[in-house]
């Protein structure tokens, strides 16, 4: 039987299994807890359920079996209310469990109301898009570095934009430490990539010359073995590199690679039209996001915290898969930054309101507005998609999770549309 306490769109639904339903989850329990037990006189996982009950305690098998009937429990209560409509995964608590039965509270989370006072006639201007002289120039200089060619310093010392190609190896106390060896290391002279008071020293040295480095690692460093700690690298300058700049000629244009540019005046002009399409897409973007600020202001809703924590903890997701790709972990972020799990939880959750409150009103204006997608509409996305990033439509389609998905999506554009018109 499922009781439901309501308070506003927070939902604490009460589920009780008893009775055979709960006798078999103890059963399954207890076949799952006795393959791993040993009991003088039985064989392992062969102890009768009285003598594992009689060793063990019956409170041992409560947690798994509650385990194999929750998702009957919440099926159960959400039968019963069949109006409720959650937002977010449902939170579970135990409230009672002994030897009859199990009872579960879930709180649901449901869609807050939301109220618009107004959304139509705001005035937000978008920012006007101009590319200055300077830009292109900028732009231009840095595409020459980009393209900078290294060439063998035959003779002469390590100066400073150099790239030395070093062996090294470093002692503490005498002893080689771990990742302290390096064969044949491209290093940047005034990159500042290596421990400071390294690079430095190395200015000067010819090809061929050998030397002792002493240098002392910074208190915040990564391996606490070494934080703090003088040490002593043995280096070797193989070879000697230096920065050859480019020239605006035909073997830069070549390596350059833009289709029809062949003069300065063809890369200035791809250069500009590349940058005010990129300003253009940052306008955009900073536009859209300030008028759904200011249409917020408007805006009076009740957000459960249930609701930002769930946007949290998706963001957080979202910030491991970017630190995956550059080879780091979430742990290894929190040891560089000296920051916790909820250190960042705590950072994110501003944001994650905001995102939630965007998110809950042009959910409200697409009702209002009446908005709405066919199937041509998704079915014409989704092949736009497939073709946009390489997939077939089937793949695509598995990876978003569903056409609903798509026209959500698809509803969403179209009220920005309407908002857009409706705000100039």
């Amino acid at each position: 039987m499922a009781k439901e306490k309501k308070s506003n769109n927070r939902h604490e639904i009460t589920v009780k299994i008893e009775g055979k339903d709960w006798e078999n989850a103890l059963e399954k329990s207890f076949q799952k807890n006795v393959k791993n037990v040993t009991v003088d006189g039985f064989r392992k996982g062969k102890c009768p359920r009285n003598i594992f009950e009689k060793k063990y305690g019956k409170e041992s098998l409560y947690m798994d079996a509650a385990e194999l009937v929750v998702e009957k429990a919440y099926n159960q209560g959400m039968e019963e209310n069949k109006e409720l409509v959650p937002v977010i995964q449902p939170n579970v608590n135990i409230k009672s469990i002994d030897d009859y039965g199990v009872e579960f509270i879930f709180t649901v989370i449901t869609q807050p109301e939301v109220t618009i006072k107004k959304y139509k006639g705001l005035k937000v201007a978008k920012d006007k898009v101009e590319v200055t002289k300077e830009e292109i120039e900028h732009e231009l200089s840095h595409l020459l570095e980009q393209y900078t060619e290294l060439v063998v310093k035959e003779d002469g010392k390590v100066e400073e934009g150099n790239v030395a190609i070093i062996d090294f190896e470093g002692f503490k106390d005498g002893k080689a430490f771990d990742g302290g060896k390096g064969e044949n290391y491209s290093l940047e002279i005034g990159s500042h990539t290596f421990i400071p008071g390294f690079e430095e020293q190395l200015i000067g040295m010819k090809t061929g010359e050998e030397k002792e480095i002493n240098v002392t690692f910074p208190e915040n460093y990564q391996a606490k073995d070494l934080a703090g700690k003088a040490v002593v690298f043995k280096v070797k300058v193989n070879e000697i590199k230096e920065k050859e700049e480019r020239e605006l000629d035909q073997d830069f244009f070549e390596d350059l690679g833009m289709e029809g540019v062949d003069s300065k005046e063809k890369l200035e002009k791809e250069i500009k039209e590349n940058l005010k399409a990129q300003k253009e897409m940052e306008a955009e973007n900073k536009y859209i996001d300030a008028l759904l600020s200011e249409i917020c202001k408007n805006v009076e809703v009740d957000i459960p915290e249930e609701m930002v924590d769930d946007q949290v903890h998706l963001m957080i997701h979202r910030f491991e898969d970017q630190l995956k790709m550059q080879g780091l972990s979430l742990d290894m972020y929190y040891q560089f930054t000296n920051t916790t799990h909820e250190d960042l939880h705590q950072q994110m959750e501003k944001e994650a309101y905001q995102h939630v409150l965007e998110r809950l009103t042009l959910e409200e204006i697409i009702k209002l507005e009446n908005v709405t997608v066919d199937d041509k509409e998704i079915d014409a996305e989704l092949k736009s998609l497939s073709e946009k990033y390489g997939m077939k439509e089937e793949e695509l389609l598995k990876s978003l999770g569903s056409k609903e998905m798509i026209g959500y999506d698809l509803k969403f554009r179209k009220v920005i549309e309407i908002l857009k018109e409706a705000n100039k």
